[in-house]
């Protein structure tokens, strides 16, 4: 019988002839964890009593949750993982300023096709975008991982969503991965591996891919895979050396589910508070009042999202009741944008750019709303308290509804600007 790429990855790397609900222990080839989760999985390591890490070449550290910090209590944090970096000897320390951990990690060539890949994250599933397993793990799991460069996984069943179609104008992946979350619902692929495929997902840009990946956990899959294609492969050797091998579902693997979907009559999407999954079409919230916007996160802070942006915004200036943000996904996406002179259109538009990393996101420093505000965000949740204040509402858009958003002070519908 045929495998799915989870299937092969996951036997690949742990010698067995596995299928999904088989429970395997596979070698890992990278793990990475970030400044929220650090600290715990370093705790959870020095109390398994092991000296050294099982290979500082194939660990990264990445502070981006709170970067620049803002408190001595993360400070004191942060600089618990830079003493264990340099007694471990890992190099790949990402500090602060470097960017968002999901953009780090395929744009340092830490990512390749056929990897299986662990973060201390759950947003890891976005290296799926590059045809690699990865998923998030807690930090007591990746203690273990530190210690032994193995953990224990239990295969999963694949859902195959076959996207075809065109993207209308004005419409862009975090539209579709939005609409598709809302399909799908906040659980309803529990445990799952997604395959996205399908024309649709053949046009995307690389970028775009990384968009769609992303947020597969927010249908509650475990890995959100893509085929690798020529895109794929020219992305990747331009960012990474190393020898990797493509890996494709067979054509009689065999699926939990397949679903298929038409987006070229597709609106743009937005999220409403206070579950991804509570999605409609802009249309029925079109001129809900805005307090503030915000443009970037692991899901929508690359070059490709603030170009949209920008082009919506040129020559153009935010709503003076808007307070508008941007975080660029990592120090490579912001120089690029300043030498394409995106960073200057959105700075004469009236943005405020805050250091590569999370940003507003996760509420620990920037951009936190005041009570009753309402927040229009490209990121990829939208709970309560997610931006550092559960009286305040998220909706999540694209990059270019955010930004149309922010002229008009009210959610708006981006195709009126292009």
């Amino acid at each position: 019988m045929g495998k799915t790429i989870s299937e092969k990855i996951l036997s690949e790397h742990s010698g067995e002839d596995a299928y999904s609900g088989d429970i395997v222990i596979a070698e890992v080839d990278f793990a990475m964890s970030q400044d929220g989760t650090t600290p715990l999985a370093i705790r959870a390591f020095n109390e398994m009593k092991t000296k050294r890490v099982w290979d500082p070449d194939k660990i990264a550290f990445v502070i981006d949750h709170s970067a620049p910090s803002p408190s001595k209590e993360v400070s004191n944090l942060h600089g618990m993982m830079r003493d264990f970096a340099r007694e471990q000897k890992i190099e790949n320390f990402y500090d602060i300023g470097c960017g968002v951990c999901h953009q780090l990690m395929p744009e340092k060539g830490h990512v390749v096709p056929g990897d299986l890949i662990v973060g201390a994250d759950s947003h890891t599933c976005t290296y799926g975008a590059l045809g690699a397993f990865s998923t998030g793990i807690g930090s007591t799991d990746m203690a273990a991982v530190f210690s032994s460069g193995r953990l224990w996984f239990k295969i999963p069943e694949t859902i195959k969503l076959i996207i075809n179609g065109k993207l209308p104008d004005g419409v862009y992946s975090k539209d579709l991965i939005l609409y598709l979350i809302g399909r799908m619902t906040a659980d309803g692929a529990t445990y799952k591996a997604i395959e996205f495929t399908g024309e649709v997902i053949s046009d995307l840009s690389i970028d775009a891919r990384m968009t769609i990946s992303n947020m597969a956990i927010e249908m509650g899959a475990k890995v959100g895979l893509i085929d690798v294609d020529k895109k794929t492969l020219q992305w990747v050797k331009k960012h990474s050396d190393r020898r990797f091998t493509v890996v494709k579902s067979d054509p009689d693997a065999s699926f939990a589910e397949i679903r298929e979907y038409d987006i070229s009559d597709l609106e743009p999407q937005i999220a409403k508070p206070h579950t991804v999954d509570n999605t409609c079409d802009i249309s029925e919230v079109e001129g809900t009042r805005i307090d503030e916007a915000y443009i970037g996160t692991c899901t929508n802070g690359r070059l490709e999202d603030l170009r949209i942006a920008a082009g919506i915004l040129r020559d153009k200036k935010v709503s003076k009741d808007v307070r508008f943000i941007v975080a660029p996904a990592s120090r490579d996406v912001y120089l690029r944008a300043m030498n394409d002179g995106v960073i200057q259109t959105l700075l004469k538009a009236g943005a405020s750019i805050v250091t590569p990393g999370c940003g507003p996101c996760v509420g620990t420093h920037n951009g936190i709303p005041a009570d009753n505000e309402n927040v229009i965000s490209t990121a990829n949740r939208n709970f309560k308290g997610r931006m550092g204040n559960n009286r305040a509402s998220i909706y999540l858009a694209s990059p270019a509804t955010v930004a149309a958003s922010a002229i008009t002070g009210e959610i708006t519908d981006p195709r009126r600007f292009l």
